[in-house]
């Protein structure tokens, strides 16, 4: 660490070292670094993905589906450990370019169809088995318009926020003030809407509540980066209210134990093949 304020250079050049806990994961250039085939277990759908809340969208869906009785939407969800650098795989970029979790390999058709991108995922399945995507316009566009804020305002609280607050190797107060601002903004925007209806696109449960509660359900349950405190998240009071009452529907408490490595062993479930994987002691 230096008080001297850096100036840039004429040209930049990578430093493997910069970067904090998940250096490891990013780097200046795409494609794959090695060869690795993908497994595919025996479920029209194959999900490579990991437990962050980009990835517990998806499985969260998977398992509206099946609670459903949509049958088709079972699911292998296979782990992909991207501290190890499993998403450079030659497999994975097949599947996902950009080299992020999640990524689905939808194999119900005579041929596979590779979805990447969490929202475009939840639009597949969405409009696969006909459910949580209203069909009236004016509901779709509402619901749609909530679904790609969150996509678009997300990196502000993960890479933004998140890496500043709680993974870069050094605490900056600008970072993680400008972050912090911008988060806080965010939750006001979710609580004011919230003030006003039950689910964030309307009455009705949708792939709009799926995408945002494990980004700002779980921001406003004090559940990410150990910044419940810092952010005050307890003053919205609305947010929480829908937080609370998604966060206990059942599909949503098995979504976001798929693929899950981290905290308490019992809500860990690293792959999910069956749904007896989620019912096991200790997956």
């Amino acid at each position: 660490m230096s008080d001297t304020p850096w100036t840039p250079p004429a040209i930049w050049t990578w430093n493997t070292a910069s970067g904090g806990k998940f250096a490891s994961i990013n780097r200046p250039v795409a494609g794959a670094t090695h060869d690795r085939v993908l497994p595919v277990g025996r479920h029209p759908l194959q999900l490579y993905s990991l437990g962050t809340p980009n990835g517990v969208k998806v499985t969260v869906m998977l398992e509206e589906l099946l609670a459903l009785g949509h049958a088709g939407a079972e699911y292998d969800a296979w782990l992909v450990k991207i501290g190890d650098g499993e998403q450079f795989g030659s497999g994975f970029v097949e599947v996902n370019p950009n080299s992020k979790i999640p990524a689905l390999l939808d194999r119900s058709g005579p041929e596979p169809i590779r979805v990447f991108e969490s929202g475009a995922i939840l639009v597949h399945l969405a409009e696969k088995f006909g459910a949580f995507l209203p069909a009236a316009p004016a509901a779709r566009a509402e619901c749609l318009s909530w679904l790609f804020w969150q996509m678009g305002s997300a990196p502000f609280v993960g890479g933004g926020f998140g890496h500043f607050y709680a993974y870069a190797p050094e605490k900056l107060e600008y970072p993680i003030n400008r972050y912090a601002m911008e988060t806080k903004r965010q939750l006001d925007v979710l609580d004011r809407l919230l003030a006003t209806r039950r689910h964030v696109a309307g009455d009705d449960y949708t792939v709009a509540d799926i995408a945002i509660w494990p980004w700002y359900g779980q921001m406003a349950q004090g559940l990410l980066y150990g910044a419940g405190e810092f952010l005050q998240v307890e003053q919205y009071t609305h947010l929480r209210r829908w937080a609370d009452e998604v966060g206990a529907r059942p599909a949503v408490q098995r979504g976001r134990r798929v693929n899950r490595t981290f905290g308490d062993p019992a809500d860990q479930c690293p792959e999910r093949h069956d749904a007896a994987d989620l019912d096991r002691p200790g997956a």
